[in-house]
């Protein structure tokens, strides 16, 4: 038996406790039949039924709701998409470049509008991101990602250079010597986010099941979802199940689950919260310019939420509870705290945890709907769900209900993303690359110049 109640902090820190809903009692029909009840699944519930309140709506979540990444992540709504600017312009071109990105930034606002439409207290704090440039190389490398931004007629308002001795006032971290900041990122509290958006999509009248886990969808003009407990039939089937998709027959290498790590400290505080910053105290949320990436906030309690990647590729994409914590990558996340922040003396480590993300062979997320097969999906975010997956739902939603509207024209619409290598190859592929980017950061640590080894692996995934 799963406890729910300790899969990560922010499932610890509810404030009420988990009590599964009953499962699917038995054979269904409805007119749309969600997999996946994350933040994909439950946005699309939510847009549904705001705009078509008829529909027949009922989610299919094989644990809990946010027992998935919508529970585990760093709690960044972020307008932060895998696919570069600079890819989105030279793929389809400045016009549609601009428009996924405007689309983005609004995004973080509307997470927040539906929060307080819904009386959804997740703490949502929109104070900014912060990345700072902690050594000469990752002057030059985010450097060079604002020259990149300004070349494609993105301004001072949506991303600015903070030089040095505003850069350490915000962010009060070792060897800070500038730092990149945009506006367009909330801090939020996900479990509560995601437990809080369940509880809306009921009251619209949307059913939710848990514990009901999928076996396969039988494609069709009236598709049919099998589980355990029965065969629901309905007009379209989502797939909205991310990380956890190869583990779905017939869906094996669509994505490839990758952990994403992470730690919670004690209660720091107020004086030891001031000393991290001005930004981050405020609720932004923070990384630097390295390659293995890190990401952080400090929680509406005090704490530091920090994590990063390193774990391992698992071979035949493997999703499994132990996964979720490993000791070597925990106890790299804390030395990375002290190292950040060394100031803080001694703190303790009170919950450790993770969980996979889902990313497609070309690192680019995609919304997409077959109408033939009856089935839609999204998926592919590489860690920047909290805010893709809005986007995705209320997308979603156009597409289903056949509503001319420029969501449905944004370039991640429609995108097919090759299928992943068969093993081995995928194994080795993906290990190496994460071994790339640690090497990488060594590099450049001594070097003082950005690595080449970084470079190549950009354009292997396509930036």
């Amino acid at each position: 038996m799963i406890d729910y109640q300790h899969v990560s902090y922010w499932m610890d820190s509810l404030g009420e406790s988990v009590v599964p809903r009953p499962a699917l009692p038995g054979d269904l029909e409805v007119d749309v039949a969600i997999v996946g009840g994350g933040y994909t699944g439950l946005w699309t519930a939510y847009y549904l039924s705001q705009l078509s309140p008829s529909l027949r709506i009922a989610v299919l979540e094989r644990e809990i709701v946010g027992y998935g990444a919508s529970g585990r992540n760093g709690g960044w709504c972020s307008a932060l998409f895998a696919a570069s600017h600079a890819r989105l312009a030279r793929e389809f071109g400045l016009d549609a470049m601009h428009a996924m990105r405007i689309a983005m930034n609004d995004t973080v606002d509307e997470v927040g509008r539906v929060a307080e439409a819904e009386g959804i207290e997740c703490s949502y704090r929109k104070s900014g991101m912060v990345t700072a440039a902690r050594s000469a190389a990752q002057v030059v490398s985010l450097g060079e990602e604002l020259s990149g931004a300004r070349a494609l007629g993105i301004g001072e308002e949506d991303l600015r250079w903070c030089e040095g001795l505003e850069a350490a006032s915000m962010f009060r971290g070792s060897g800070v010597r500038g730092a990149l900041f945009t506006p367009h990122c909330a801090a939020i509290h996900p479990g509560r986010l995601a437990r809080g958006l369940a509880g809306a999509v009921e009251r619209a009248g949307v059913s939710v099941f848990e514990g009901t886990e999928v076996l396969h969808i039988v494609p069709g003009p009236r598709p049919v979802v099998v589980t355990r407990a029965g065969r629901v039939r309905a007009g379209t089937v989502v797939l909205a199940t991310e990380g956890y998709t190869p583990g779905l027959a017939g869906h094996e290498h669509d994505v490839v689950p990758i952990y994403s790590l992470m730690v919670a400290t004690e209660p720091l505080g107020d004086d030891r919260v001031a000393s991290l910053g001005s930004a981050l105290a405020a609720g932004a949320t923070f990384g630097d310019g390295r390659h293995l990436i890190i990401y952080g906030q400090v929680t509406a309690d005090g704490r530091l939420a920090f994590g990063g990647r390193g774990a391992p590729y698992h071979y035949n994409s493997e999703v499994r509870d132990e996964f979720d914590r490993d000791d070597r990558v925990h106890e790299s996340l804390r030395r990375a705290i002290t190292e950040l922040f060394p100031h803080l003396g001694t703190f303790g480590i009170t919950h450790r945890w993770g969980g996979p993300i889902g990313v497609h062979r070309d690192w680019f997320p995609s919304v997409r709907l077959d109408r033939r097969a009856g089935v839609a999906s999204a998926g592919g975010y590489v860690g920047d769900g909290v805010g893709c997956t809005n986007l995705a739902g209320r997308t979603l939603a156009d597409l289903i209900l056949e509503r001319p509207s420029e969501l449905v024209g944004l370039p991640w619409v429609g995108h097919e993303s090759p299928q992943w290598e068969p093993e081995p190859w995928r194994w080795l592929g993906v290990n190496a690359g994460l071994r790339v980017m640690q090497v990488a950061d060594v590099l450049e640590s001594r070097s003082g110049r950005p690595s080449r080894l970084a470079g190549a692996l950009a354009r292997l995934t396509g930036d």
